[in-house]
């Protein structure tokens, strides 16, 4: 077992069940606002964006969810996922530490978001749903979404974060393969989008603009469309949590624990995919792994934010939530992880940050991409920007166990493949690529618009 490095599963492990972390949750949920009277949401106000069997899963406290036999069959495409032993980047570091991934970027779009994007499409056609938008940054999450609608037969309109649309224009060629319709966000569809363009022609867009442009159009619609979300709300971590059930069988095939779990944030999806179901075995069962998020020193909600209520998105359209925020009119520097440029954090994640059950740290853009081009050299997968933060941090740890002279159990999350980032990899290797600090001036200013919510907290 020594000389293993990968650990597969067969089709018959696909896991059978979503873990909802709020089943063992030991931080009371907060509650969901309305947008207009900052007042508890109802499920019908949700009803207008989302399918009832996805609100449903929002408020579930349920500690398991049935996975429907649907999407089961789908997501034999790409699950189980392996997990790998980086055995050459161990000998590269010279670390006495364990390092494994967990490597999503084997899902036929490259990345852990069609967890997800396969439930949501699967709800909605169950609901009668004909259409959806939805925004993306990097790419990955319009691409499972395009794909997921494509197998059930849903129309998909997707905005773009423009830097994003710039960047990457094989991404948006990707989606309109499946049949998706993709614009880059801000744009002159919207009512929000026009009023941005006027005030700027040149505004390079952010994840919470483009949000807000995909909610106008499906509450505008009369019905006629569904909003779809690729990360923060509860229903999307639940669906992720694939990542880590089969994690802990791998690493049982393995003979060995986790010391530490790894994965990078923006809204919280692929972290909590993986981490949750080590932090129930953490709550329930005596185990001790840390658990830490790792994100950009140019968005740091969790490491620089304020734990308070905030709208999920920039035109204050979307509901209301407590989370970790830089503020929801913060415009994020154009960094190249574009999948974590938010203002924000997931509720779930941010209350049990809030709490100590998990750990967090902000890394730098170059320094993220010098352990990207590390882990390449020595293990030949090229990733995703946004996953380059987890390896800046697994390495980080395995030098830190290195220093200490310690045996140490490491485990991230590489959440995606960086197939379309050719881009942002030519910029660093050109010593072109920018670091940014937190930029305080800008959060500041973004405070003061915060909303002013009276309901307790």
């Amino acid at each position: 077992m020594s000389d293993q490095t990968h650990f597969n599963l067969s089709e018959n492990d696909i896991p059978k069940y979503w873990y909802n972390v709020n089943g063992d949750n030991p931080v009371a949920p907060s509650p969901v606002l309305h947008p207009g009277t900052l007042e508890p949401v109802t499920p019908d106000f949700l009803s207008v964006l989302f399918p009832m069997e996805l609100i449903l899963q929002e408020i579930s406290t349920e500690r398991f969810i049935p996975i429907p036999a649907e999407v089961r069959e789908i997501y034999k495409l790409w699950r189980p996922t392996p997990l790998i032993r980086a055995v050459r980047l161990e000998k590269a570091l010279g670390t006495p530490a364990h390092i494994y991934f967990k490597y999503e970027g084997a899902s036929p779009v490259g990345s852990h978001k069609p967890n997800t994007a396969v439930a949501q499409a699967f709800y909605n056609k169950a609901a009668g749903t004909k259409a959806l938008t939805t925004e993306t940054g990097a790419g990955q999450w319009g691409t499972s979404l395009a794909m997921a609608c494509n197998f059930f037969d849903i129309d998909l309109e997707v905005y773009m974060v423009k830097v994003s649309y710039n960047q990457k224009p094989y991404r948006r060629i990707f989606m309109e393969t499946y049949g998706a319709q993709v614009f880059a966000s801000p744009t002159d569809r919207t009512h929000y989008g026009r009023s941005l363009l006027a005030q700027d022609p040149n505004n390079t867009g952010s994840l919470g603009i483009a949000i807000s442009e995909a909610v106008e159009v499906a509450a505008t619609s009369g019905g006629q469309k569904k909003y779809s979300l690729g990360s923060v709300l509860n229903h999307v971590l639940l669906h992720q949590t694939v990542i880590g059930e089969e994690a802990l069988k791998q690493m049982d095939m393995a003979g060995e624990y986790p010391d530490v779990v790894i994965g990078c944030v923006g809204g919280g999806s692929n972290f909590g995919g993986i981490a949750f179901p080590f932090l129930r075995e953490n709550l329930k069962n005596g185990k001790r792994t840390r658990l830490l998020a790792v994100e950009p020193t140019a968005t740091p909600s969790l490491t620089k934010g304020v734990y308070t209520f905030d709208y999920g998105d920039t035109a204050q359209m979307a509901p209301v939530v407590k989370m970790h925020t830089l503020g929801h009119t913060f415009m994020p520097p154009g960094i190249h992880a574009g999948g974590l440029r938010y203002h924000g954090m997931s509720p779930l994640i941010s209350s049990l940050y809030d709490a100590g059950l998990i750990e967090a740290v902000a890394v730098k853009q170059r320094a993220t991409f010098e352990a990207a081009v590390q882990f390449t050299k020595a293990e030949g997968i090229i990733p995703a920007p946004e996953s380059s933060h987890a390896i800046r941090a697994a390495i980080d740890e395995a030098l830190d166990a290195k220093a200490k002279g310690e045996k140490r159990v490491i485990v991230f999350n590489l959440s995606g493949h960086g197939h379309f980032d050719m881009t942002s990899y030519e910029k660093y290797l050109q010593g072109e690529l920018e670091d940014y600090e937190y930029p305080a001036a800008a959060v500041q200013e973004a405070m003061q618009h915060l909303p002013q919510v009276s309901f307790p907290a």
